[in-house]
């Protein structure tokens, strides 16, 4: 896959300079580019580096003396990082699936493929499901009855899209996402330790051994647009309502979204976030990886939730959070500064009681 500087820069909507015929091939990290590559190059404390590769070409920060760096050519763009994912689209030789529906696969008589659709080797469709056109269906893929998935969709290896989900365009999931298991619903038929012990804040009563009875998953899972979910992930099927998640959001590996919860638009959650039943997440909510959220609970608008932090109640529209449980990020530094005294402040203090002490005796 080879492309001109002029056509990169042009598909950037960044600036050619020098030599823009020229033609490259790959994209590589400035020390380890060949004459054939493209040196990624867009933070200049990087800049040292370029000179152990042999990159003739760079994608630069804006204003980068490309000429004193020994270049022949160059892309400037005023922010690299964007630039990065329109130029890893152009560069990605993607999975190699083999277009069209492969021999093995097996497709209910009632599914309905649209046109240009790739199904891999090994994978079932069930009765009466969807698939919209241009999507790329990897093999060992499960998709369940009733299940509609739109268009432009690229599922790898091992994707499993339960019966009655709905999912929007151009949605993306990574090997072994699972999307529609059983919510964790049981029940006892007298009031458990647990509900005892929630309700009074510790005290789970007598206890009395119980089994638990599975409460049935009636609801499914509806996405929306553009979303993207990571390789072993899952989203949980609602109890009686669907467990949402809205457009543009971005999951990565290893997440876990329970039954009913509602996700806005535009969130990201890093790798083994854990979201609880019934909570509601707003829009454009970053939670950094293993940050966890328990149950019935409200996540507002624009919330960034530092790694890690646990939010164990009502987050407000636009706070910055960290810790366990999750406080103003500012508020969390002060406790953990305040932590790290404590040695100190329980030496000084045994101090002054002794000094106090001989004192008494003295007098």
């Amino acid at each position: 896959m080879a492309f001109t500087v002029q056509e990169i820069a042009a598909a950037l909507d960044a600036e050619a300079h020098g030599n823009t015929g020229l033609t490259v091939e790959r994209v590589a990290e400035p020390a380890m580019a060949g004459p054939q590559d493209l040196a990624l190059l867009t933070n200049p404390k990087f800049a040292e580096g370029l000179a152990q590769g042999q990159a003739k070409v760079a994608l630069l920060w804006d204003g980068a003396d490309w000429e004193a760096m020994g270049l022949e050519a160059a892309i400037t763009a005023k922010r690299g990082r964007y630039a990065m994912s329109g130029l890893s689209r152009m560069m990605d030789p993607g999975q190699g699936y083999p277009a069209g529906i492969h021999p093995t696969a097996c497709i209910d008589d009632t599914a309905t493929i649209a046109d240009d659709v790739t199904i891999g080797p090994y994978t079932v469709v069930g009765p009466r499901a969807q698939i919209g056109a241009g999507s790329v269906i990897g093999p060992f893929c499960h998709i369940g009855a009733d299940a509609r998935v739109g268009t432009a969709a690229m599922l790898r290896d091992h994707v499993s899209i339960g019966a009655r989900v709905t999912i929007g365009d151009r949605f993306w999931a990574q090997p072994g996402a699972r999307i529609g298991a059983d919510g964790m619903s049981f029940v006892t038929p007298e009031a458990s330790g647990v509900e005892k012990a929630r309700a009074s804040l510790g005290d789970q009563g007598e206890v009395k051994e119980q089994a638990w009875a599975r409460i049935h998953s009636l609801g499914a899972v509806t996405i929306g647009n553009d979303v993207e979910i990571g390789a072993n992930s899952c989203v949980d099927y609602g109890t009686v309502r669907d467990t949402k998640i809205g457009n543009g959001c971005k999951i990565d590996n290893l997440v876990h979204i329970a039954h009913n919860v509602v996700i806005g638009d535009d969130c990201l959650l890093a790798g083994q976030v854990g979201i609880a039943g019934s909570t509601r997440i707003g829009n454009n909510v970053v939670m950094g990886g293993q940050v966890g959220v328990t149950d019935n609970t409200t996540v507002g608008d624009n919330v960034i939730a530092g790694g890690g932090s646990k939010l164990m109640s009502k987050v407000a529209p636009g706070q910055v959070v960290l810790g366990y449980p999750a406080v103003k990020m500012d508020m969390n530094l002060e406790m953990y500064k305040a932590l790290r005294r404590l040695p100190r402040l329980a030496k000084q203090f045994s101090d002054l009681q002794k000094t106090v002490s001989k004192l008494g005796s003295k007098s």
